[in-house]
Order: C-alpha cells, then structure tokens, then sequence
C-alpha cells in the first residue's frame, strides 16, 4: 500500500513539474521584506494559485491538507489551534491525535463542520483537488494554497508565509535563522571534502526503479552537500533500469524509502550490482523519506543525514 502511494506521489510531483506556473506574487516577495515587516489585521494574502484572501484576525481554528503544512504549523506552536490534518500524518506525535479530513481524497464536508478560520492547501495537490477546494471556498471557507517549493529558499518563503497567516511571523523568523545556520554548518563541514563523490538516489524498489533528476528537490540537496547527481543529466523524476546504475557506477547509493523490509542488503544483492563502487565500499545508505523531502522545518535534518551518509569522515569530529 505505501510503494502504491509513493507511486501516486511522484505521479503528482511529475505533473507539477511539467505544468509549471508563472510565478504568482507571493513567490516574488523578497524574504527579507516579509521578515521586517508586522503582521497585522485584517491581513491580505495572494496565495499560489493567485486566489486572494482576507483574514480579519488571527486565526483560532486551522487545517491543514498536507503534512508539509502540518509540521510547519507545528513548529510554529499552534497545537491548539489546529483542528484536522491529513490522515497519513506521520509528524509530529501530536498530529496523529488530530481529526482526519482525508488523505488523497478529501473530505469535504468533515473539513466544513470543523469550522476552520483557515485551511492550508498545498500546490502539488491543486490538479486533483481543485473541486473539493472551490467547494470550500463557495461554502465560505477561507483556503490558502501554500506553494509547492522546489528549493529550500521557496521553503522558507512557505513557512513565512503561513507564519503571516496565522500570526507567527517572529517565530516563523526564528525557524528559518535556525534552519539556514544549520545549512551552513552542515556545507562548511563538506565543503573540505577533497574528492566529489557521486550518488545515485533510489525512491523505489525494483521492477520500477525511479530516482531524481536535475530540477529536484534532492538534486538541490546533493549540490548543497558537494555530491554529484549520476542521474542530473535527466529532468525532474523518471524511471531507470538497474542495468543504467551498474553502468553509471556511483560511489554512494541512497534509499528513500522504507516498504520493503532489508532493502539495503538487498540492493546489494541485485545481480550484477557487486561491480558497482558502492555496493564494494558498502556505501548504501537508508536515509529518511520525509526529512529529505518534505517542504518544512525538517529539512535541515535531511539534508545533514544526506550529507553524513555521503560523507561520514567529514562528520566524525
């Protein structure tokens, strides 16, 4: 069941990916001018899909659609505050206690009785959700479309942004100058790597083996952590033959993903792999799915496991 979701959401990242937008005034905000600037009410805001919004105070009831948005919402405090959240919830523990408004279909009228002030969407899920959204709206729900950010600077954006929205600025602030002295620690250790190593990233067990391209999240990661993609010469996220890894023979292999009980030793075992530098250096690593992926405070511990399975020595001071 989860390798069938995992399928569905690279589905969804492909799609985004090959309908990209014009960029919409909420991604042209500088970050520093929102830093600077007070949150006031009533309080306007453009969302991703240039739908408009006008909050008269902050809001008292919250949900969110998605567990990017959930784990922001978190770390900006508003426990409280939030009423529902999708139902494959997974962080924080406390989310997991929260009503359930639905996964990849939402429902509707559950998030209309809940009364939320605000619902966060999420741009990945515009294409499928877009009905139900517009229902909400009509219905008087105000629903703020978060963008879907393809870098960790478009992620800060997102968590000021839904910082302004439900009055959290200044810990939103606080947040993102953790976050980006965390990235800068973590680049000035790799940056002393001497030799480049490459990577090749697995999201998925074989018979379909899918990894990420150039125009990825995780392409950004590994160029910030001083690794090379063996996979950046393709766009954005597709399927490859175990035959093309072999061939391409990277230093480090990465698995995303957790379905398939042992799947490390098993990626070692796959014929023909023992050629491979990685499987020789027993550099395949299981780093977590969710950190390095989702758009949210949390990425920072991402991208150091990245950069600790690529480069352990530059770590172990």
């Amino acid at each position: 069941m989860k390798k069938f979701w995992l399928i569905i959401g690279m589905t969804l990242l492909m799609l985004v990916g090959c309908n990209e937008q014009e960029t919409l005034p909420s991604e042209k905000e500088d970050s520093s001018e929102i830093g600077n600037s007070e949150t006031a009410f009533p309080l306007t805001l453009t969302d991703a899909v240039g739908q408009e919004i006008t909050l008269e105070e902050v809001p008292k009831t919250i949900i969110s659609m998605i567990p990017s948005n959930t784990e922001i919402l978190f770390a900006l405090g508003l426990d409280e505050e939030i009423v529902g959240v999708n139902d494959y919830e997974s962080y924080p523990e406390e989310a997991l206690e929260k009503e359930k408004i639905g996964g990849m279909e939402y429902n509707i009228e559950k998030i209309i009785s809940l009364n939320p002030d605000i619902v966060f969407a999420h741009e990945s899920v515009v294409g499928m959700a877009d009905a139900g959204l517009q229902q909400l709206r009509d219905s008087g729900v105000k629903v703020y479309v978060v963008q879907d950010a393809k870098d960790f600077n478009l992620t800060y954006t997102s968590i000021e942004q839904i910082g302004r929205a439900t009055g959290k600025n200044e810990e939103a602030q606080a947040i993102i100058k953790d976050m980006k002295a965390k990235v800068d620690e973590i680049q000035e250790k790799v940056s002393k790597v001497e030799t480049k190593k490459t990577v090749f990233v697995e999201t998925s067990d074989v018979p379909e083996i899918y990894t990420p391209g150039n125009n990825t999240f995780m392409q950004e990661i590994l160029t910030m952590v001083n690794a090379e993609n063996i996979m950046a010469d393709q766009e954005g996220w597709f399927q490859v033959s175990p035959e093309e890894i072999v061939s391409r023979n990277p230093d480090v292999m990465l698995i995303t993903y957790d379905y398939v009980d042992g799947i490390v030793e098993k990626v070692k075992q796959r014929d023909g792999f023992d050629t491979v530098t990685a499987i020789k250096n027993n550099a395949v690593v299981q780093v977590d799915e969710d950190t390095t992926s989702r758009q949210g405070p949390r990425l920072v511990e991402g991208l150091e496991e990245v950069a600790k399975a690529i480069y352990p020595e530059a770590f172990s001071e």
